[in-house]
Order: structure tokens, then sequence, then C-alpha cells
């Protein structure tokens, strides 16, 4: 089994990154969802409201992001790693409530023109301490502005299958996973207790509950009955569509593109 392809998605929501290597977090890969987009009452906001968030790309260079608005040639901004504004305020995500800072004014001018409503850019710091669910963390893991866990793996064999059963194939980052490998069965994952990629060892700890995000299509930010739909007839438990596996690390380091997947 192989790592085929390492994701993140910088700004929770918008566009992700493939990368060749990567760095294992607490929290989650370095950069994976530490900004995030909220509306005046600090509330996060995503794709399930806003399709049109799927239309801003993300750039990572080495010491900013470069957010661009898809349908306009050169609409872009740059928004650095350190954030100029600055001002600590407390943001909800789900259930919980957690510190951020606010990134630049002109950040928040540019995503509230593009998205057409009066939103803001926020960073969370190292500092802010965000727990995983206790009823399936392994060791009090702390996670990003992710939806629940670190990290999100998916087995190349389990999209093919979906894709057996569409009248038109999608592509994996409809379920932004993290970590995609191959070598495996359709679904074989579900099976999985801890497994080691490259160095570093990590805990399957739950299943991955799909909601209506995956419906909106990446490239145009349509949205339509699928993957859901199908995704139901056969994986469907408990009145949720299951559909890749949450995880946590047990320690941290670099990950590449090819190594090695070994179950625990």
């Amino acid at each position: 089994m192989t790592l085929s392809e390492i994701w993140i998605y910088p700004v929770k929501s918008l566009s992700g990154i493939r990368l060749t290597h990567a760095e294992v977090e607490e929290k989650g890969l370095k950069y994976d969802r530490r900004w995030m987009i909220i509306d005046e009452n600090g509330v996060f906001v995503t794709q399930r409201s806003f399709h049109k968030m799927a239309l801003i790309d993300v750039e990572l260079l080495s010491d900013s992001l470069v957010l661009s608005y898809r349908p306009e040639n050169n609409n872009q901004i740059s928004v650095p790693f350190q954030p100029i504004s600055a001002n600590p305020l407390t943001v909800t995500i789900w259930d919980d409530e957690t510190d951020a800072l606010t990134v630049s004014d002109e950040a928040d001018k540019w995503l509230s023109d593009v998205l057409e409503r009066n939103v803001r850019l926020v960073i969370m710091p190292e500092s802010a301490e965000r727990k995983a669910d206790p009823r399936y963390a392994k060791n009090e893991e702390n996670v990003s502005f992710a939806d629940g866990f670190p990290f999100l793996i998916i087995s190349q064999a389990s999209l093919d299958q979906l894709n057996s059963r569409l009248a038109e194939p999608i592509e994996m980052k409809r379920f932004r996973p993290n970590f995609v490998v191959t070598g495996t069965t359709p679904h074989e994952e579900d099976g999985w207790k801890s497994v080691q990629i490259g160095n570093i060892q990590f805990d399957i700890v739950k299943p991955c509950a799909r909601c209506v995000l995956t419906t909106v299509d990446p490239e145009t930010g349509g949205k339509g009955p699928e993957p859901l739909k199908t995704l139901a007839t056969y994986r469907r438990v408990n009145n949720k569509i299951l559909f890749g596996q949450n995880v946590v690390a047990r320690d941290f380091g670099k990950i590449n593109e090819g190594d090695r997947l070994i179950l625990l």
C-alpha cells in the first residue's frame, strides 16, 4: 500500500493544494486549515452555504498564501503568514469556540467582495487549543479549523468503486482528504486501527460522515445530488453516509508522496 496523494486546505472550505511532502503536526498537516472565513458573528462559513468558495484557489508560497478568484483573471490577494491586524477574537466552528486572530482588513474586503457578504479571514494561533472529540481522540489531541479531526484518509479504490456506480465520475477532491492510498480493496480503510506512513504512526479513530459539501463541484461551484445520492444506496450506516476515515497522529515529522503504508 502506498501514499499516492497528500493534500492540504490552508483556508477552510477553499480549494486544496496537492503536495509531494508535508510536515505532520498535532493539529494536522502544516498549514492545513489554519485559516478560516467567518461571518459578522464570528461563525465559520463554508461551501455548504457559499458555493462560490469552491472557486477561490489557494497557492502556498514561502511566506504567504495567494488567494485567486478563478472566474476573474488576475483577481487575487496575498495573505502573509504573519497577520497584519492580529486582533484576538473567539470564533465558532460547529459546537466549538476557539481563539483566533484577524489577518488583515485588505483580505477581509477582498473576500467580502468576492463572496458578496461581509466576512473576515482569521488565523489560528499556535497557542490556540481546540480539542478533538474526546469520545474518539487518543491523547486529547488538538485540531485545527478542520471539521473534527486532524487528518482524513481515503483509499483510491473506494473512489474507484463509487465512480463505477456514477453516470459521471468525480474526483477525489470532492471529499477533501489529506491522504490518498493506493494498493487496497474498496473501503479497506474501514477496518484499519493503526497505520504507519513512512516513519510516522497514526491511529484511525472514526469513519467520516459526509455532508452536502461533497455535492458541490470544485471546478464549477455548481451543486447536484451526487455523490450523496449514490453513496446512500450502499454507504449509509445509522442514517449517516460514511466515506473515509478520521485519523490522529501518534508522532510527528515528515511524510512523502510514495511512502509505504503498513498496518500496525
